[in-house]
């Protein structure tokens, strides 16, 4: 499985188009609370969860391990379900307690362990969902790949198979294949946890170039606080377990963003906000003697 062409990380900006903004796309998260084992242990994860989310809006959520964070991300995306409460996606029932969810193209997720089909090239992953859908046409799907790839610096790397890509450019991969199905919602599941510092610098920018080209709402999970108030229109905090939002943060900065802004004044002022509050949650999961769960 050799590569055909050079890997090139080169950005083609000549491929730069102006924002537009989804119309649709918005989730509406209501008193949502998951209880696993109801008859046994009853373990609450999620607890009268509530959260609104505008079509086109990018929402990072943080928390604590085992605040229900995944969870939360996972009956959305239709792999599990609700004890009670309801999530609305544009105003339709996506998971109620009569509503079993279930996964489908308007939400695509990326997690952070990598789902790319080793055994087929870098273009054949990313147009398999749109093709096998027959939403579009092989050739429609491959134009259309190779403009959003090279969008992202993937330009040159088309033949190429996934394990003789790095983490970053995997990730990227992974991002391109789930848009180009034209979802409605995006979630990420701390797609850049295992990343070095560096790549995940510029895994951060890649992804904010392609939001701000298509307004696709994203649903973002992670740890990391200075990640979530660089990417996202608002930061939820979650309490220990059991889960629900304890505070939105507005992140009133400025788009385009690059990394110039984490230097800033107001960049800092939203970071130490958003420190007290998660870290106040932390200290509560370390004395209940909390573990990764979510």
């Amino acid at each position: 499985m050799g590569m055909s062409q050079p890997v090139r990380e080169d950005m083609e900006s000549s491929l730069a188009a102006p924002v537009c903004r989804a119309p649709d796309g918005a989730l509406s998260i209501r008193e949502v609370s998951k209880i696993y084992d109801p008859e046994g242990v009853h373990v609450v994860a999620l607890d009268r969860c509530s959260l609104e989310i505008a079509a086109g809006e990018f929402v990072a959520v943080v928390g604590p391990s085992g605040c229900g964070k995944s969870t939360l991300l996972n009956i959305m995306a239709g792999f599990d379900h609700l004890s009670t409460g309801q999530i609305l996606l544009d105003g339709q029932p996506l998971a109620t307690t009569e509503v079993k969810p279930r996964p489908g193209s308007d939400r695509v997720v990326v997690f952070q362990q990598g789902a790319l089909f080793p055994w087929k090239t870098v273009l054949e992953n990313v147009i398999y969902g749109p093709v096998v859908q027959k939403a579009l046409g092989k050739q429609e799907a491959q134009e259309r790949a190779r403009q959003m790839m090279a969008r992202v610096g993937l330009s040159g790397i088309e033949s190429c198979y996934p394990g003789h890509l790095s983490s970053g450019m995997q990730r990227r991969v992974e991002i391109i294949r789930a848009l180009i199905n034209d979802p409605r919602v995006l979630l990420l599941d701390e797609p850049f946890r295992a990343m070095d510092t560096v790549t995940k610098s510029a895994s951060h920018e890649y992804l904010l170039e392609l939001y701000d080209a298509t307004g696709k709402t994203i649903f973002f999970i992670t740890h990391d606080l200075e990640e979530s108030i660089f990417l996202a229109d608002k930061v939820a905090v979650m309490t220990t377990r059991p889960g629900h939002i304890k505070m939105t943060i507005e992140v009133d900065l400025p788009r385009p963003r690059d990394y110039r802004l984490l230097a800033s004044p107001q960049f800092m002022r939203l970071k130490a906000q958003a420190v007290e509050a998660v870290h106040e949650e932390a200290v509560k999961a370390f004395q209940a003697g909390e573990r990764e769960m979510a």
